[in-house]
């Protein structure tokens, strides 16, 4: 078959199969890489919500949904090349409106912490909700993790993925400006899953937008994180007080239980006697990445030996929250009924550092009318 474009729509599952690529002449259909798209259920107010698979030619499926543009699930290969899951979270609409610890969401319009729940801009004060002790966490009580996004399946040379935006009114959670969000999800056939954030405003805002998924590369949350080895591209790290809020300082991580510049595995040194250690209650810290001019650059790598599989994450992001699931209880529940426990789940949470806007030496969050705010990170799967 000669064509420089295919384009296959099918109705599958109740749902949309679209699929496209530039193939090769001896390309089979079956070969392209695929999205699925099927009904993810509907909110208490009658508002439909799509899920969303992509497809890469190698095997890997991520799937997402228009609730909180959350990634719902990736399935990722091990050394023998078999595909399982590697994230936490839900396979079902009613679970993450029941409540979750942000398994897979955006955060924003603030991912993390900002001080007090407020901050100041051009003299104006701005008050938050506080939602996390005396603190504002992603964004408030009803961040971009708990908002329906509108959803455009894509294609492109890069792979196949969702594009998904979000107006955020002037004022919404106390934030000013009205934001225009365009979030997207890009898997190409190497493995690699793409964020590309965008946002636009019409007044001085501030934004810090990230993902947030809980990954466990060895049995999607069975079982603990601890024996996964970790490298952070990071030499220092931003302390922080007993509200989990950064002290202003840029500490060097060389003689503390920080230093992933050479790979440890996680449960090493998660309860050592430190006082940063103790007030995380284990890691859940800002890591300032090592970065070179402009780019993606290398934020993180982690193995897990019992499957072989790796992670590489890069960014153009200036760092990256390192979080372990500390606060897993048992509360919430796996697909299969277990509950997720504390430590089966860590998060690499590509961002600008927490309470930048309270923090005038930190990298600024600030995004001003005519400005584009662009960041992007990718999230690369393999096996050794």
């Amino acid at each position: 078959m000669n064509v420089s474009t295919l384009r296959i729509a099918a109705l599958v599952a109740g749902g949309l199969l679209f699929a496209s690529c530039k193939p090769s002449d001896d390309m089979p259909a079956a070969d392209l890489p695929k999205i699925l798209s099927t009904s993810f259920g509907t909110t208490p107010e009658g508002a439909s919500v799509g899920l969303y698979t992509l497809m890469n030619t190698s095997g890997m499926e991520v799937t997402l949904t228009a609730y909180g543009a959350i990634v719902t699930s990736i399935k990722a290969p091990d050394r023998e090349g078999h595909y399982a899951e590697v994230t936490l979270g839900y396979d079902n609409l009613e679970a993450y409106l029941a409540g979750s610890p942000f398994f897979g969401a955006v955060a924003g319009r603030y991912a993390n912490r900002i001080g007090n729940g407020q901050f100041s801009l051009d003299g104006t004060v701005y008050t938050l909700a506080k939602n996390n002790g005396p603190n504002s966490l992603h964004g408030g009580i009803k961040g971009f993790d708990k908002q329906i996004w509108s959803a455009n399946p894509i294609e492109n040379m890069n792979g196949v993925g969702i594009e998904f935006t979000y107006a955020s009114a002037d004022g919404e959670e106390g934030y000013p400006g009205r934001l225009d969000v365009r979030i997207t999800y890009t898997l190409s056939n190497d493995n690699t899953l793409r964020i590309d954030y965008e946002a636009r405003t019409d007044k001085p805002t501030v934004v810090n937008l990230t993902n947030h998924t809980y990954f466990n590369l060895k049995d999607a949350g069975k079982t603990s994180i601890l024996g996964h080895e970790v490298r952070l591209n990071a030499d220092r790290y931003t302390p922080i007080d007993a509200t989990l809020i950064p002290t202003g300082e840029l500490a060097p991580v060389a003689g503390t239980p920080f230093d992933f510049t050479t790979p440890h595995t996680i449960g090493e040194r998660i309860d050592a006697d430190d006082t940063q250690i103790a007030y995380g209650m284990g890691y859940d810290h800002n890591f300032v990445l090592n970065r070179e001019g402009e780019g993606l650059q290398l934020a993180a790598e982690v193995y897990e030996p019992t499957t072989g599989r790796v992670l590489q994450v890069h960014t153009t992001e200036p760092g990256v929250q390192f979080y372990t699931g500390n606060f897993l209880d048992g509360s919430f529940v796996a697909p299969d009924g277990a509950p997720y426990a504390r430590r089966t789940g860590f998060c690499l949470e590509t961002q600008h550092f927490p309470d930048s806007p309270n923090k005038p030496d930190f990298p600024s969050t600030r995004l001003d009318p005519g400005q584009v705010y662009r960041s992007s990170t990718t999230f690369t799967f393999s096996a050794r």
